[in-house]
């Protein structure tokens, strides 16, 4: 039981140094990592919607 305890502990002390090397971005460059990521999404989602679109009047074309 002991023993467990002393690795949960070096497991946590391991993840606080973990956390401490990370570098955090400014707020511009998250906000300008945001804006591309919704951007993209946006963009990704008008082209399968348009996909989307003329397969389904393809196979309405052909099923007819």
């Amino acid at each position: 039981m002991a023993e467990q305890k002393t690795q949960k502990k070096s497991w946590f002390k391991g993840l606080k140094a973990e956390f401490r090397k990370i570098i955090w971005p400014d707020k511009m460059t998250l906000a300008k990592q945001t804006a591309a990521v919704v951007s993209v999404s946006v963009v990704l989602g008008l082209i399968i919607a348009v996909i989307d679109f003329l397969v389904q009047n393809g196979v309405d074309l052909l099923v007819r």
